[in-house]
């Protein structure tokens, strides 16, 4: 059956179409795990500059208009009120296409894809069951 594609299911398509972009699957995880690294990073230095600079623009704006105050401020009063935990080692990465979840030992951040790379769409997740995330800082 020559030109003919043997899809066993449909979570298949999902991978097909995850590694089917200029990136492997492995490069783009090991892309989502850097980002969420360097936004660790700067959290645990305070450098609130550089946590903005690791969101995504509807997070960003979110973020700023639920403070009413820039994005540094904003940001610096989230974690003065404890919604961004130390997050801990890396537990699990998934991308599916432009869309990533990162789990960690104390937070789940989820990450899009942009022109000018990965950027933090929510931070500050915790699980419920049977119901999306809650998630402290996130884009409208």
């Amino acid at each position: 059956m020559r030109g003919r594609w043997y899809v066993p299911g449909a979570g298949a398509l999902v991978v097909l179409a995850t590694v089917s972009g200029c990136d492997t699957l492995s490069a783009r995880r090991e892309q989502v795990t850097a980002k969420v690294a360097g936004f660790e990073r700067a959290l645990a230095a305070g450098q609130l500059g550089r946590l903005c600079a690791t969101l995504a623009p509807a997070t960003r704006e979110e973020l700023e208009q639920s403070a009413r105050s820039r994005c540094d401020r904003a940001i610096g009063q989230a974690i003065e009120e404890q919604e961004l935990p130390a997050a801990g080692a890396v537990r699990g990465v998934d991308v599916y296409g432009d869309q990533a979840r990162v789990l960690l030992e104390q937070d789940t951040l989820f990450l899009a894809h942009f022109s000018a790379g990965w950027k933090v769409t929510a931070a500050g997740c915790r699980p419920r069951p049977q119901r999306p995330y809650q998630c402290e800082i996130k884009g409208g």
